[in-house]
């Protein structure tokens, strides 16, 4: 006989297979909510006993066996689709997905029984988030190219076929390079860079060029102040509002240089903190004030080139591993103090390959004051080449605005880095 304990949660069990069923059947019933009754296939009666069955199936399997359970699956399975079948003949509507739901629905209501009932009642609420997202799913098809898709198929390739069996130790007499730390953080940039394009190729144009400004700060914050730059020159009236979009930008690009340090070094993090927090503030403040000096109804039709190309992606791992080298050979000959000229160079065209390389040399070969000192100087170093750049190609309105506003951050930035 059942005990007292096991009557109990057998109850839970079979209620959350039902429950299971409800939920599924009440998405799948407004779904299908314009329907004559009688017309559908499965509603939310159908599916909460769908649910129920399978529970029921994975109660009577430790009395009777598999055999009586798998009968009943076979009979539900044949009736399902022998009803869909019909439907699909009526209607002309060949979908699968409302067969597929019922059979998903009763396995997840035996797994209520025989499996663990946090882990499947997480699968239902998935599977109904899932099902609840069709259009705009099929929306984002809609809008996908191939080259996005060829991109997020490159860092798939990365991440699971190429990054497994990379060796991961050190491969060089210099102990430097470690191919599977290196692929590794080639993926990190990567996976960030490719978010924030997905993220501007979703946004409306018309969402302005401020929120374009905060997600090109997320692909490259130089292409966008340069891209930004070539327009106010043709626009000069939007000049307030494509500064502000660059000073985002370069808020945006800061925050990602303290995500990366927070990831790979925290120590890094705490000191170097202390330098680029005041300066993200006043870019973020700074290009709020300025988008506010002047609305726009008009996007911005920076479109940043698509980040994962091959090619692209081979150059960044070749850059960070020839960074990290000179990194570490400077530091092995010439001691802290070179490392920061290193880091200033290196910080004039690219931050990201820089803020990698050093943090990965904390603590165990860079204290993380000498590593937050270096990474803060190529930081202020990358703000001084974005100025530049503003200065020799945007119009008069544009360079002053961002180059005021990027002194600004820098003192304040340095004053923050001294006083710690």
């Amino acid at each position: 006989m059942m005990t007292s304990l096991m009557m109990t949660e057998a109850f839970q069990r079979l209620s959350l297979a039902l429950a299971i069923g409800i939920l599924v059947g009440i998405e799948r019933g407004w779904r299908g909510r314009e329907a004559a009754p009688g017309k559908r296939v499965a509603g939310i009666r159908t599916y909460g006993l769908s649910s129920f069955l399978g529970g029921f199936c994975g109660f009577l399997q430790p009395l009777t066996g598999p055999v009586l359970p798998t009968a009943i699956f076979v009979f539900f399975c044949i009736t399902i689709l022998a009803f869909s079948r019909m439907q699909a003949a009526r209607e002309e509507d060949y979908s699968a997905t409302g067969a597929i739901a019922a059979i998903t629905v009763f396995a997840l209501g035996f797994g209520a029984v025989v499996a663990d009932m946090a882990t499947t009642a997480a699968s239902a609420v998935a599977i109904t988030v899932l099902l609840a997202a069709r259009e705009p799913l099929h929306g984002f098809l809609r809008k996908l190219t191939w080259l996005e898709l060829r991109a997020a198929l490159i860092l798939l390739t990365m991440t699971v076929i190429i990054l497994p069996i990379l060796p991961n130790e050190t491969i060089d007499p210099w102990q430097t390079i470690n191919p599977f730390e290196l692929w590794m953080m080639t993926i990190l940039v990567g996976g960030v860079s490719f978010a924030g394009y997905v993220m501007i190729r979703l946004s409306d144009a018309r969402a302005g060029l401020l929120l374009t400004g905060a997600c090109g700060g997320i692909v490259s914050s130089t292409a966008l102040t340069l891209s930004f730059a070539r327009q106010s020159t043709q626009m000069p009236a939007l000049s307030p509002l494509l500064s502000a979009g660059a000073m985002l930008a370069g808020a945006v690009s800061l925050s990602r240089v303290l995500l990366i340090c927070g990831v790979i070094a925290p120590a890094v993090l705490a000191e170097l903190a202390a330098a680029l927090g005041p300066a993200t503030a006043i870019l973020a403040v700074g290009g709020g004030l300025a988008g506010l000096s002047r609305h726009s109804e008009d996007g911005s039709d920076f479109l940043p080139r698509n980040p994962l190309e091959v090619m692209v992606v081979f150059r960044f791992a070749l850059l960070l591993g020839l960074v990290t080298i000179v990194t570490r050979a400077t530091l092995a000959v010439f001691g802290t103090q070179s490392l920061i000229a290193v880091a200033f160079i290196t910080g004039l065209g690219d931050l990201d390959a820089i803020t990698l390389s050093i943090a990965k040399l904390s603590p165990q070969s860079l204290p993380a004051d000498a590593a937050a000192l270096a990474i803060a100087v190529a930081a202020f170093a990358n703000l001084l080449a974005k100025a530049g750049l503003a200065a020799s190609t945007g119009s008069i309105g544009y360079a002053v605005r961002l180059g005021l506003v990027s002194a600004i951050a820098a003192v304040a930035g340095a004053a923050g880095l001294l006083l710690t």
